[in-house]
């Protein structure tokens, strides 16, 4: 008859404690601290604010094909030297301008100073004059349509190019403008009959 096998009991717990000792003379103490200083602060948790980084800057947006073509076409802007000067000779021509016209008329006041709102009862007067207003009485109004429509665009350009940049009055002035310069046009064109055009042969 065969004997019974043997069974060998381990206590574990000896084994586990064997490895913490052999990990603790493997890893080296960490420094004890240093005793503070006096007249700093002990060391202790610390507020750590980590500094915004630098955002990468957006890329310019690519121009618009007529806007490169149109940059392409144009020379090189002047230097600010050369404005300058252009500038003050401008001025002084536009000077020996105005004392002729006083000499030749001692009664004329002088110009006056072209400002923002000249720009825009220029083009305002320009585009109703396009459509026919201010005609005489008797005489036959000729309308430019194409002219009148290009000038109303230049008022809105003009309106979108400037805007944020106009005080209060200016801005209410360019949109007043705009706004009747649009009507009256409206009101022009749904005058305007379009004559029957034959439609297209089927191929």
């Amino acid at each position: 008859m065969s004997e019974p096998p043997k069974f060998e009991v381990i206590d574990r717990r000896k084994m586990k404690a064997e490895e913490e000792r052999e990990s603790e003379r493997a890893e080296p103490k960490p420094a004890s601290p240093a005793p503070p200083v006096s007249g700093q602060p002990a060391p202790g948790p610390r507020l750590v604010v980590s500094e915004p980084r630098p955002e990468a800057a957006a890329p310019e947006p690519a121009p618009a094909p007529a806007e490169q073509q149109l940059h392409d076409e144009l020379p090189a802007p002047p230097t600010a030297e050369e404005s300058h000067q252009q500038k003050a000779a401008y001025d002084a021509s536009a000077q020996r301008l105005e004392d002729l016209i006083r000499a030749q008329n001692p009664a004329a006041g002088a110009q006056p100073v072209m400002a923002f709102e000249h720009l825009v009862q220029q083009l305002y007067v320009t585009a109703m004059l396009q459509m026919g207003a201010g005609v005489q009485e008797g005489q036959q109004p000729r309308v430019d349509i194409l002219g009148a429509r290009a000038t109303v665009d230049l008022l809105g350009i003009l309106a979108e190019k400037t805007r944020g940049n106009l005080s209060q009055a200016e801005d209410r002035m360019l949109q007043s403008a705009l706004f009747e310069a649009r009507m009256a046009f409206l009101e022009l064109t749904s005058m305007m009959s379009v004559p029957n055009v034959p439609p297209p042969a089927k191929k």
